[in-house]
């Protein structure tokens, strides 16, 4: 069973982000025309070499203080195939805080992005600030521990939150001595937000439309909120319900899970003969919590109910995973194991996507530096969200974080265009639907919120539901936004 452990618990690792208008910032300096050429090999790679192009765009370290140096930020672009029909340039985040963006738009090709929006649009992708090609920042991470995913650990107990606070201090101690230049600091969800808007100016665009999914969508709200007159479409997708993760967002991913695992478990249930789960959506339940509370006791080649748990949350993700969630499920429970689950990627490739998560979730919230805060909300979320609540309520290195906020939150602006089109579906494990309701509600007459009867991490062209994918279409290339909230039924 050597494969089954291992896929699990690399799985975990890998998944894991003004009350007026603000003049953040009106004077647009002379800049040099950008200069496209090859992207780099690993983009290429990913996309067809035909598609994108890649480019780089100076940016301040220190928007506060642009004399203090600057960056360079990669971006991609797939250029609108008819010039007579182009509208502008969409900017796109594929979410994290973390992600490398740069092959983006060639997935959302791939995923069926519509001719008529690449028509209206160059779409452009990017490596955010940190990022792979953009000034990468590390914390030192191998692959190997004590650090190896941006999840919580489930605390199987109250001590398993003091011990855990002494490691994430470590951890921020860590990202701490890898920062000799001060890099970290200045890697924030504002600063990101602009970013964008000094990529916008590059490109010579009066506006800029945006296309962001989870984290992506917290910098889409941080964007609208902090340049209203120079975001032009903005769709958020998958919505973190703030302009930043915080705490609340994080617990909110025992929520989510509570609400999406239902559709595994009927999936499963309905499948009892193939894979002796569980005749009954109940039955599966309990045979999760029987499996976790088992590798808590007795762990599998390494694999224990910590990493069992965080493993579900990933497969949740999507329905296509459900057979392969299903079939090592099924292998716990017989010593059998699936075939395919000895290909493990190398975990070693993602510390650079960890080390901006922490960044930017420590860097925009100022979160509580104290254990027992964590203790309580495990306590309590262990009880409300049995299936993950003690983990995504638990301590995280932003205890101990080296530097404080250097600005609050962006806040969200409601005074402003009504140019901003959520996008939802209603059972989402890292971002449920809840997320959607509070950003909403905080952008007012604003947005306009799409609700898809759908389970799963992301909805434009994600789940392949034909209500939601003409709506935001329509809304991209013609600007139609719906005249109230709007549901789509399931496909």
């Amino acid at each position: 069973m050597n494969g089954l452990p291992r896929t699990i618990a690399a799985l975990a690792a890998i998944v894991v982000g003004v009350t007026s208008a603000v003049a953040y910032g009106t004077d647009e300096p002379a800049r040099p025309p950008i200069a496209w050429g090859a992207c780099p090999e690993e983009v290429v790679a990913e996309a067809a070499p035909s598609l994108l192009d890649c480019a780089t765009v100076p940016v301040p370290l220190d928007h506060a203080d642009p004399a203090s140096g600057e960056i360079e930020i990669m971006i991609s672009r797939l250029a609108g195939p008819n010039p007579e029909k182009r509208r502008g340039v969409l900017l796109s985040n594929p979410g994290g805080p973390g992600g490398s963006g740069l092959a983006f738009p060639a997935f959302l090709v791939a995923r069926g992005l519509p001719a008529s929006v690449t028509d209206s649009y160059d779409v452009i992708g990017m490596d955010t600030r940190g990022i792979g090609h953009s000034a990468r920042v590390e914390c030192g991470f191998t692959g190997e521990g004590p650090y190896v995913g941006n999840l919580p650990p489930y605390a199987v107990d109250d001590a398993a939150v003091t011990a855990r606070a002494e490691v994430v201090r470590g951890v921020a101690q860590q990202c701490a001595d890898n920062d000799p230049d001060d890099r970290l600091r200045h890697i924030s969800t504002a600063d990101m937000a602009r970013d964008l808007d000094a990529v916008r100016a590059a490109l010579g665009e009066e506006k800029a439309s945006f296309l962001g999914y989870s984290y992506g969508s917290a910098l889409g709200a941080a964007y609208a909120s902090m340049f209203p007159d120079r975001a032009d479409r903005v769709v958020l997708d998958s919505i973190v319900g703030d302009t930043h993760l915080d705490r609340d967002g994080v617990r909110r991913y025992a929520l989510g899970m509570e609400q999406t695992f239902p559709d595994f478990a009927a999936w499963a249930a309905a499948r009892d003969d193939t894979y002796g789960l569980g005749r009954t959506p109940d039955e599966v339940r309990a045979t999760y919590l029987e499996l976790a509370n088992r590798l808590d006791r007795e762990p599998v080649q390494g694999l224990d109910g910590t990493g069992f748990r965080a493993g579900v949350f990933g497969f949740l993700f999507h329905a296509r995973q459900y057979p392969t969630m299903a079939g090592l499920w099924q292998s716990l429970r017989t010593g059998i194991e699936p075939p395919g689950t000895g290909e493990v990627p190398d975990l070693a490739a993602y510390t650079n996507s960890w080390t901006v998560f922490l960044a930017v979730t420590c860097n925009d919230v100022d979160w509580p530096e104290e254990v027992q805060p964590y203790r309580d909300a495990v306590a309590e979320d262990r009880e409300r969200y049995p299936l993950y609540g003690a983990a995504a309520a638990n301590i995280t290195p932003c205890a101990y974080w080296p530097h404080e906020p250097a600005e609050p939150p962006v806040p969200v602006l409601a005074d402003g265009p009504a140019n901003i089109l959520l996008v939802q579906n209603r059972r989402d494990v890292p971002t449920p639907h809840r997320g959607a309701e509070l950003l909403r509600a905080k952008f007012g007459d604003r947005a306009r919120l799409l609700s898809v009867d759908a389970g799963g991490h992301g909805a434009y062209l994600l789940t392949g539901n034909p209500c939601a994918n003409d709506i935001t279409t329509a809304y991209l290339v013609d600007g139609t936004l719906p005249a109230a909230d709007v549901s789509c039924p399931a496909s």
